[in-house]
C-alpha cells in the first residue's frame, strides 16, 4: 500500500500559448549601457482558474526577475509563479534530452534507396553520441550519425522560442489586454555625428545619427522606439562616405522624426513613427540636423611637468601642436540641443569639391550651453620645440622643501602664408611663481600657465620664461 502521508501529486496546469499574433503593440526603450526596457502588449483570452500562460518570443536575454505583468483592460490575473525557458530546441539539445530513451535510426540502402528503421537507445550525447542498436554499440561525432535519427515527440522542457511561462490565477474567463514589461540585455545604441567644415573654418554643418544594435535574440515588429541618454545606475550582479548639401543658415533642430525631452536627470529621445528592430541587425535613425554651427579653431601646445624639477640637458624637445575645433552648444551658435555621447567625424571639401576626412573625436554627454572641444589631429605647418636654458636646485631634503628654478624657451614656427595664434599651456607642479616672461600669461588653474602666442606668416615666434617651483 502507498504511504498515506505522502503529498498528493500536483496536477500539471493547462498551458496556453501567446504568440506574436496576439501582440497589439510593443515599445522599446534603449539605454546607453547594454540595457533596454521592453513593453509587450498582447490581447489574450484567459480561462477562469489556474493556468500557465506561455509568453513566447520574449527577448532571449531577458532579466526574468524584472518581469512585470499587468492588465491594461479587464481584471488583472494574479501571478503565482514565473519561469523563463531558455533551453531552446536544437538538434543537439533534442538529442541530449533523449539520453536513456529510444529513437529510430533510419538508414538508406545505397543501391535501391530503400529506407529501413530500427530502434536505438541513446546512451550518451556529449562529446559525441553513443547509441545501442540491437546487440551492438555505435559511436559517432555529433552530426555524423550512420543514419537519420527519428524522434517520437519533443520534450516539454524544450522551447522553439524564448518563452516566459507565467502561472496565473484568473477570477473569471474572458479577454484581457495584458502588458508584459521587462529589462533585457543585448540592445544598445550610440550616437554618431558627421560635420562638414566650411572653407573659412568658421561654420560647421552637423548631422547626428543614432546607431541601434539588436543582439537580444528577438525581433520587435513596428516598435515604438525611445532612447535614454545618460548613465542610469545598475546594481552589479555577481555571477560609406556621407553626402552633404550646401550650407544653409538656420537654427538647429532635432531630426523631423525625433522628439527630445527631459526625463529625471536624463534626456529622452522618441522616434515619431514605429520601426522594426530585427534580431542581429544594426539600424541607423536620424537624430538631429544642425547646419551653420559657429566654430573656432585652436592650435594647442601642452608642456611636460618634468621640465620644472629635473635638468633636461641642452637638446631641444619637439612639441606636438594639436588642432582642436571648438564650439558652444547654444542657440547663438545655431546649436543649443542636448547631445548624447558619441563620435564626431569632421570633413572638409577640397578645391575640387570633394569631401575629405580631417579628423574625429569623442564627446561626452553635452548639455545645452556647454562648450565642446574636438581634437582633430596635429598641425603639419605649425611646429614647436622647447629647450631648458637653465636649471638650478635651490634646496630640498623632504616634502615641500624641494625648490627648483628653471628657465625655458619655446620656439614656434609657422610655414603657412597667414599668421596663426598658438595657445601654449604649461602644467607646472607644486607651489610656483613666475619670475620672468617674455609675454604675460594667464592662470588656467592652480597648476597651469597659459600664453597666446601670435606667430607671423612664414616666420617664427619665441616665448621665454623663468619659473620657481616648490613641492
Amino acid at each position: 500500500m502507498g504511504d498515506r502521508n505522502a503529498p498528493a501529486a500536483v496536477p500539471a496546469m493547462p498551458e496556453q500559448r501567446s504568440t506574436l499574433q496576439d501582440q497589439t503593440a510593443v515599445a522599446v526603450t534603449i539605454y546607453n549601457n547594454d540595457l533596454a526596457l521592453i513593453r509587450d502588449s498582447r490581447r489574450v483570452e484567459l480561462p477562469a482558474g489556474r493556468m500557465a500562460l506561455a509568453f513566447r518570443d520574449v527577448s532571449a536575454q531577458i532579466r526574468p526577475e524584472t518581469a512585470l505583468l499587468r492588465a491594461t483592460e479587464g481584471s488583472a490575473p494574479q501571478v503565482i509563479e514565473q519561469n523563463f525557458d531558455f533551453d531552446l530546441l536544437t538538434p543537439a539539445a533534442l538529442l541530449e534530452k533523449y539520453v536513456g530513451r529510444q529513437v529510430g535510426l533510419v538508414s538508406t540502402h545505397p543501391t535501391t534507396g530503400e529506407e529501413t528503421e530500427e530502434p536505438a537507445t541513446v546512451l550518451a550525447a556529449s562529446n559525441g553520441v553513443v547509441l545501442r542498436v540491437g546487440d551492438r554499440i555505435e559511436t559517432f561525432q555529433a552530426g555524423q550519425a550512420p543514419g537519420r535519427i527519428v524522434y517520437r515527440d519533443i520534450p516539454s522542457t524544450l522551447r522553439d522560442r524564448p518563452t516566459l511561462v507565467l502561472a496565473l490565477e484568473s477570477a473569471e474567463a474572458g479577454p484581457r489586454q495584458l502588458e508584459l514589461s521587462y529589462l533585457s540585455r543585448g540592445l544598445g545604441w550610440k550616437a554618431d555625428y558627421v560635420g562638414e567644415l566650411s572653407a573659412d573654418q568658421q561654420r560647421l554643418d552637423l548631422a547626428g545619427w543614432v546607431t541601434l544594435t539588436n543582439r537580444s535574440g528577438s525581433t520587435y515588429q513596428n516598435a515604438q522606439l525611445q532612447l535614454v541618454a545618460g548613465e542610469v545606475n545598475q546594481v552589479e550582479e555577481a555571477m560609406q562616405a556621407p553626402q552633404y548639401e550646401a550650407m544653409v543658415m538656420r537654427s538647429a533642430a532635432p531630426a523631423p522624426n525625433m522628439r527630445e525631452e527631459s526625463l529625471f536627470e536624463y534626456h529622452l529621445y522618441s522616434l515619431a513613427h514605429p520601426t522594426t528592430i530585427a534580431d542581429n541587425q544594426t539600424k541607423q535613425v536620424a537624430l538631429l540636423d544642425a547646419p551653420g554651427v559657429t566654430v573656432g579653431k585652436e592650435l594647442l601646445i601642452e608642456g611636460d611637468q618634468r621640465a620644472f624639477r629635473e635638468p633636461r640637458g641642452g637638446l631641444a624637445q619637439e612639441l606636438a601642436v594639436n588642432v582642436y575645433l571648438t564650439a558652444t552648444n547654444d542657440e547663438a551658435s545655431n546649436l543649443g540641443l542636448p547631445l548624447p555621447a558619441g563620435i564626431v567625424r569632421i570633413y572638409q571639401r577640397d578645391s575640387q569639391g570633394n569631401a575629405q576626412f580631417i579628423g574625429e573625436d569623442r564627446i561626452d554627454h553635452t548639455p545645452k550651453n556647454e562648450a565642446m572641444r574636438l581634437k582633430l589631429g596635429q598641425s603639419f605647418d605649425i611646429t614647436a620645440e622647447r629647450k631648458q636654458t637653465e636649471f638650478k636646485k635651490l634646496s630640498g631634503s623632504g616634502p615641500w622643501q624641494y625648490q627648483f628654478e628653471s628657465a625655458l624657451e619655446i620656439l614656434v614656427k609657422n610655414a603657412k602664408s597667414e599668421p596663426e595664434t598658438v595657445v601654449i599651456q604649461e602644467r607646472i607642479p607644486g607651489d610656483w611663481s613666475m619670475l620672468e616672461e617674455s609675454a604675460p600669461h594667464e592662470k588656467g588653474n592652480a597648476n597651469t600657465a597659459v600664453w597666446r602666442l601670435q606667430v607671423p606668416a612664414e616666420s617664427e615666434a619665441r616665448l621665454s620664461y623663468r619659473v620657481r617651483v616648490r613641492y
